[in-house]
């Protein structure tokens, strides 16, 4: 029968373990002092807060909660800002600019069938606006306005066909069938204001499934940067 074999430990083993156990020691007592150090500093800034929180109450004095109404505060999105002065200026330029009286056969060339182009615009664009190449994006309708409505009415529809890159929009003025003697009264003052615009490079009358005498068929020019149309 076979004898265990005794364990022997070494002087080495020994000097292992206590630099071991050295190790460990001074870790823990790193550690130790790091969460020593940690708790002091918390401690001194909840000192500090707490003496700012008396600070503040001897400043401001007693505080008191307001007694809750029930109600609910709701924070809504404030509107884009609206150039109203400009927009004003621009209706009073208008109504000053636009003549009843302007006189459009003694100036400028038009035919029997109310269309109109400005000088330099060629003889096709009216004849591609009677056929319908360009797309009507827009369209007013007039009836019913008075003579100031009616103008103030067109000057904004334009200004803001123009702004939004329209090119080519209809206005329905009526054949003046209602009108006082039967006479196409806004009619003609619609013409006479439409060629007085900047804005405007051609009309025509409409075709007949489009409003026939009672509609024009506008084109408008394009917005030039930092210069529209007056």
């Amino acid at each position: 029968m076979s004898q265990a074999k005794p364990t022997h430990t070494t002087l080495h083993d020994f000097a292992d373990l206590k630099r071991a156990l050295k190790k460990a020691s001074r870790e823990a007592a790193a550690q130790a002092a790091r969460e020593r150090e940690e708790r002091l500093k918390r401690e001194e800034a909840e000192r500090a807060a707490q003496q700012e929180r008396e600070l503040f109450k001897q400043v401001v004095g007693a505080v008191h909660t307001l007694p809750s109404t029930g109600r609910v505060v709701v924070s809504r999105p404030r509107p884009a800002p609206l150039p109203r002065s400009r927009e004003q200026d621009e209706a009073m330029a208008l109504q000053e600019s636009l003549s009843d009286e302007f006189d459009v056969d003694s100036l400028l060339e038009t035919d029997a069938a109310l269309a109109w182009r400005r000088p330099g615009i060629g003889p096709d664009v009216l004849r591609k606006l009677r056929r319908g190449v360009w797309t009507l994006q827009a369209q007013i309708d007039l009836h019913g306005a008075r003579t100031d409505e009616a103008r103030e009415m067109l000057g904004n529809f334009t200004r803001e066909a123009q702004l939004k890159g329209w090119r080519c929009v209809r206005v329905v003025h009526g054949k003046g069938l209602g009108s006082p003697g039967r006479q196409p009264v806004l009619r003609d003052k619609v013409r006479r204001w439409l060629v007085q615009s900047d804005r405007v490079l051609a009309f025509v009358q409409a075709r007949a499934d489009e409003g026939g005498a009672g509609a024009l068929v506008v084109l408008l020019a394009p917005l030039t940067r930092g210069k529209p149309g007056a």
